[in-house]
């Protein structure tokens, strides 16, 4: 017999009673366990909103009793590296606090409550993902120097408009203390519009004659790092780096400005600014030995900042030159994206790659995917395996692309055991802060539940090698 087996009682008898009582039961429980769910959420709710008001109030009273001078940097682009490396530099004056990639509120406040009593500095990155966000981060840190970096159009959904972002970043600079002052993009009339915003004093900086610190003979070029003489009231500057491409002076420029301002030593400047480190996947080299060497952005992949990919790897120097590209950030569905950045790599380098559902949006010719000009592929492990069959010594691969399919594992997996490699994990912070990519995925969930509880296992743990107290035997108080 094949089928479901339906019981039936007819209405009236002991069995058809027994079974609506069951069910009966059945809906009490699944509403009691539902109505508990709800009363679990709301008290999470409540603890997580007492818990911020409470952080807040000690960042506030942090700020307020504290000497240090607070720094904001912001921009659509370069806010963390100018951050990370402004941090760098201000270490030869005095103690920094610096809160560089993660720049919401509660980052925000975390490092008021942690380093603005111990600090002589403190240096934090603010971000927005929609409007009304600036405001409270600014309005807690009250900041002694501003700096935005550039404005450009990210965040399409929440923002449309460059120049809503425009009005959003400015805040940062309306919100300076008294006595403060800005640090402005000469370059970027958006940037510039916001010296209106307040009164306090205005610095520039750029490439163009108008800057007060001014970026001339910029160099830069795989394997030369990146070079820049920077003109400001005091003479010239020569700023050598270990950025290894020319866009980076925007962020070299900027730091550089704000430490000469808060008076930093320039042979000073020029020492941090030479021995700082690149942070991970921001144009990370890696060199594999009688192999390829690995250019990886991973971090995003805005719009904007993709010809300033095609011209780094236009300036590299290398027997071969390949592209890959994962997922632009934001793609607000437009098809012609992936295709108008292949059709400016196709005459820059050797061999393009897409990976990831976009790949087919090339637009390559029939005769390009024949002769290996572009290539696809559907996950990031393929494009491994392929690169690793194909690779060339010396040859220079640029890895670009959003966070979303961390193709930064495919240059790890030359020089580590990289084990994890499903296609999306739904994770944002690349593979090395994951620190999971030694093991498949499948086993990770495990593994951070383990490490969520990790206190509690020492907590017991302690007592089942001691025992109880001595002292206090079962029943004594």
């Amino acid at each position: 017999m094949r089928g479901p087996v339906v019981l039936y009682c007819p209405p009236g008898t002991p069995s058809a009673d027994l079974v609506e009582l069951n069910g009966l039961r059945a809906s009490i429980v699944l509403r009691a366990r539902a109505r508990l769910r709800g009363l679990l959420a709301d008290v999470r709710s409540r603890v997580a909103t007492k818990r911020l008001e409470a952080l807040f109030a000690r960042a506030r009273s942090a700020r307020g009793t504290s000497g240090a001078r607070f720094i904001g940097i912001t921009g659509s682009s370069a806010k963390t590296t100018t951050t990370a490396l402004l941090g760098h530099i201000l270490a030869a004056k005095g103690r920094v606090a610096t809160q560089a990639d993660s720049n919401v509120l509660r980052a925000v406040a975390k490092i008021l409550v942690n380093g603005a009593r111990r600090s002589d500095f403190v240096v934090a990155e603010l971000g927005i993902g929609g409007k009304g966000q600036m405001q409270p981060m600014a309005g807690l840190l009250r900041p002694d120097v501003a700096v935005v970096t550039l404005v450009a159009l990210e965040h399409r959904t929440a923002f449309q408009t460059v120049e809503a972002i425009a009005e959003e970043k400015g805040m940062l600079v309306e919100s300076l203390e008294p006595g403060g002052f800005a640090v402005l993009n000469a370059d970027d009339p958006l940037v510039m519009a916001m010296a209106a915003r307040t009164a306090e004093r205005i610095v520039t900086f750029g490439r163009g004659s108008e800057a007060h610190y001014r970026a001339t003979d910029v160099r830069a070029g795989y394997p030369g790092p990146l070079r820049v003489d920077l003109q400001w009231p005091g003479g010239t500057l020569a700023l050598r780096s270990q950025f290894l491409a020319e866009h980076f002076w925007l962020s070299v420029s900027a730091a550089s400005a704000v430490a000469l301002e808060l008076g930093v030593r320039p042979h000073d400047v020029a020492e941090r600014i030479a021995s700082f480190i690149p942070g991970s996947s921001r144009f990370e080299l890696i060199e594999v030995p009688d192999g390829p060497a690995f250019i990886v952005d991973t971090i995003k992949a805005p719009w904007h900042s993709l010809p300033l990919s095609v011209e780094a790897i236009r300036q590299a120097s290398a027997p071969r030159k390949r592209f890959v590209l994962g997922q632009i950030s934001d793609f607000a569905g437009s098809n012609t994206k992936y295709r108008d950045i292949y059709r400016s790599l196709r005459d820059v380098v050797d061999q393009v790659m897409f990976v990831g559902e976009h790949s087919h949006r090339s637009r390559a010719t029939p005769e390009e995917i024949a002769n290996g000009k572009f290539v696809a592929f559907s996950n990031p492990k393929e494009l491994a395996e392929r690169i690793r069959e194909t690779a060339v010594p010396d040859e220079v691969i640029m890895l670009k692309g959003s966070s979303s399919l961390h193709i930064e594992r495919v240059a790890m997996s030359f020089v580590k055991d990289v084990q994890c490699w499903v296609p999306v994990c739904g994770r944002t912070e690349g593979c090395e802060v994951c620190g999971l990519y030694g093991m498949p995925f499948e086993l990770h969930r495990g593994r951070k539940r383990y490490k969520r509880r990790g206190w509690l296992g020492r907590l017991f743990a302690r007592w089942r090698t001691r025992g109880p107290t001595p002292g206090r035997a079962k029943g004594t108080s």
